[in-house]
């Protein structure tokens, strides 16, 4: 916390500063990318091929959706099409962290783009604030926290060789559990009431479009959509 409440008094340059404020996501990948590992080898993918996932695919709901496909028998062009629809969230992400990275060239950013997910975009949201951030800071927090999604996940398909009923573990909750971690600190201050209400709203919307579409990957799409929406609205 005392790492955090510095970064957020001044404006992190260097990329020992973001090795340092990727703490928290660091903290929470370890269990999460170990039960992806653990869930993944249970689905028949090598450990090699957990690793190559976590390196170039590196995005936890979308691995963990792949796998489970891939278990399933399911074809190569229903995978790649799920994962996208799922991952679209993050053309927003990006455009939310323009303020902070639009002085640096274009190729930076590209580099950085890789980086984000919905735990490093938290951070720096919330770190940046808007202010222009140093791409050696930014690069600091997204090569920390890959670097432990990539270690976890490996630990997890090496223990995943023993598991049997990964279900009775608890691990097919991690995922959701990490999400939930992320959002109840966001419900502080003066404007928590409002936050709430965006929230539940994207909670709402996400639950009737998976009722009424089942399986369908553009209902995390317009629920981050209709939160968003409605939070700008309140503001």
């Amino acid at each position: 916390m005392a790492t955090l409440e510095t970064a957020l008094s001044r404006t992190p340059t260097s990329f020992l500063d973001g090795v340092r404020s990727a703490g928290p996501v660091v903290l929470g990948y370890l269990p999460i990318g170990f039960a992806f590992g653990v869930l993944a080898r249970t689905t028949g993918l090598t450990i090699a091929e957990i690793a190559l996932m976590s390196l170039l695919v590196y995005a936890g709901s979308a691995q963990f959706i792949g796998a489970a496909m891939i278990g399933a028998g399911a074809a190569a062009p229903a995978i790649i099409s799920t994962t996208f629809l799922v991952n679209l969230r993050h053309l927003l992400m990006s455009t939310a962290l323009v303020p902070s990275l639009k002085q640096n060239p274009p190729w930076q950013n590209c580099l950085l783009a890789y980086g984000i997910t919905d735990e490093t975009f938290a951070l720096n949201s919330s770190l940046l604030q808007g202010r222009p951030a140093s791409p050696a800071f930014v690069a600091g927090v997204h090569v920390a926290s890959q670097s432990a999604w990539v270690l976890a996940s490996m630990a997890g398909a090496l223990a995943g060789q023993l598991a049997v009923n990964t279900e009775a573990l608890g691990l097919d909750f991690a995922l959701p559990a990490m999400f939930i971690g992320l959002l109840v600190p966001h419900f502080s201050g003066a404007e928590r009431a409002k936050k709430a209400v965006s929230a539940l709203t994207a909670a709402a919307f996400a639950l009737g479009a998976l009722l009424l579409y089942p399986g369908s990957g553009w209902a995390i799409i317009g629920a981050t959509l209709a939160g968003a929406t409605v939070g700008v609205l309140l503001k």
